[in-house]
C-alpha cells in the first residue's frame, strides 16, 4: 500500500486549537522532501508557522522513530548553548493522525545537501562555517546531562557495544537479503570494541551537514535538527559520523561527500585539521581507536539504510526515494573494510 502523505487538517486543527496556547486555525500542511525517517511538515496557521514531526504509519522497528525522545531532548537543551528549535507539544495519542507526533517552532534559515558547500561563494564563509559546526559539536557534548535533567536519557554500560548491539539487532531484523560484507564487517567490531574508557556525554546520533540549519545571511547555526537517534553515549561516535560523511563520495544518498574533493581549494579543513580543532576546544589529546570510531559509523549507516530500505517494502517509507537506500548497504560496508584493511589509525592533538 502506498504511504498517505496527507493528513486530517480538520482534526488537527480542533485538537492544536485546544492544546497549544496561542494556536488559531485553519491550517495547511506541506511535506519536507529530503528526510528519510520520521515524516516532518511545515504546518501554516493564522498564529504563525509550525512544524509538525510525526513517526510513520504502519509496522515499526522496535525502538525506532522515538518522535518522544526527540521531544524530551529538545526541551531539555532549551537553555543549553546548543541551537535547537523550541517545542511546543507532544501528542502521544496515535489515533488523531495515525502516530504520535509533536509541534514545535519553524526556524527559517538555510540546510546543504552538498558538504562541498558550493552555494557558497566565499572559501572563508565555508571555513567559518566548517568551525561553526565544530563549536556546536563541542557544545553539545559539554552539556551538562543533570543540570538538563537527562541523566537518565540512556540505559548505562558501554556505548560502543549497547549501540552495536542495537544496530546488529536492527540490521538482521531488515536484512532482505544476505550480504558478506556487512557479516564481516559486524564480526570486526564485536572483535575490536576499545575498551570503556568513561567518557559520557550527550549525544546527537546524526549530526552531519543537512541536520543543521545556518542563518539566512551569516555562517552561524540557528539549529540542529532531527534528534530521533539521540542518547547518552560517546562524543566520538558524533565527531567520526560527521566524519565519515565527509569521507564519501558524491551521489551516494542524499548527501554529497568530500572524498576526491581539494578541500584547501574550497576553505573546507581536512580530516586531521578538524578533528584536531575539537581536540583543543575539548581539551583532548590524541583520539586512539579512531579506525574503529569510523567503521562503527559506516556499519550503523549502512543498517540505518537498511531499515530504509525495507520500510520502503512494507509501504511506509518517509521517503518516495527511500526503495534506493538499499543500493548504498554494500558500498558502505566495503569502505569500513577499507578502513580496516588500510588505515588502523589514532588521530587528534598530540
Amino acid at each position: 500500500m502506498p504511504q498517505k502523505n496527507t493528513l486530517d487538517t480538520e482534526k488537527l486543527t480542533a485538537y492544536l486549537s485546544e492544546h497549544l496556547a496561542g494556536f488559531q486555525g485553519p491550517v495547511t500542511l506541506e511535506k519536507f522532501t529530503g528526510g528519510q525517517s520520521n515524516p516532518t511538515y511545515k504546518l501554516t496557521a493564522p498564529s504563525g508557522c509550525y512544524v509538525l514531526r510525526s513517526q510513520p504509519q504502519g509496522k515499526l522497528l522496535k525502538s525506532a522513530h522515538a518522535v518522544d525522545r526527540e521531544y524530551r531532548v529538545l526541551a531539555a537543551l532549551k537553555n543549553t548553548r546548543v541551537p535547537v528549535p523550541r517545542v511546543y507539544h507532544l501528542c502521544e495519542d496515535k489515533s488523531l493522525i495515525g502516530a504520535m507526533f509533536y509541534v514545535m517552532e519553524f526556524c527559517d534559515g538555510r540546510v546543504y545537501w552538498d558538504a562541498a558547500l558550493k552555494q557558497i561563494d566565499s572559501k572563508a564563509v565555508r571555513g567559518e562555517m566548517y568551525d561553526a559546526m565544530s563549536r556546536v559539536l563541542v557544545d553539545l557534548h559539554q552539556v551538562d546531562i543533570h543540570a538538563c535533567g537527562l541523566s537518565d536519557y540512556a540505559r548505562p554500560g558501554n556505548y560502543f557495544r549497547r549501540q552495536l548491539t542495537r544496530w546488529s539487532e536492527q540490521y538482521r531484523a531488515s536484512e532482505l537479503q544476505k550480504n558478506i560484507a556487512m557479516d564481516e564487517l559486524n564480526l570486526w567490531l564485536e572483535d575490536n570494541l576499545p575498551e570503556d574508557d568513561g567518557r559520557i556525554s550527550l549525544v546527537h546520533g546524526d549530526f552531519r551537514l543537512d541536520n543543521i540549519m545556518f542563518h539566512p545571511q551569516e555562517p552561524k547555526i540557528i539549529a540542529v535538527l532531527d534528534w530521533e537517534l539521540s542518547t547518552l553515549g560517546h562524543p566520538f561516535a558524533d565527531l567520526a559520523y560527521q566524519c565519515m560523511q565527509l569521507r564519501m563520495p558524491q551521489g551516494m544518498g542524499t548527501i554529497d561527500g568530500l572524498q576526491g574533493i581539494d578541500r584547501a581549494s574550497l576553505g573546507i579543513p581536512d580530516e586531521q585539521e578538524y578533528v584536531e580543532r575539537y581536540c583543543q576546544r575539548m581539551g583532548l589529546g590524541q583520539i586512539d581507536n579512531w579506525s574503529f570510531y569510523l567503521a562503527f559509523s559506516f556499519f550503523r549507516l549502512a543498517a540505518i539504510a537498511q531499515g530504509i530500505a525495507k520500510r520502503a517494502v512494507q509501504g511506509n517509507a518517509s521517503n518516495r526515494d527511500a526503495a534506493k537506500a538499499g543500493a548504498f548497504v554494500q558500498p558502505l560496508a566495503l569502505m569500513a573494510l577499507d578502513i580496516i584493511n588500510k588505515e588502523n589509525i589514532s588521530i587528534g592533538s598530540c
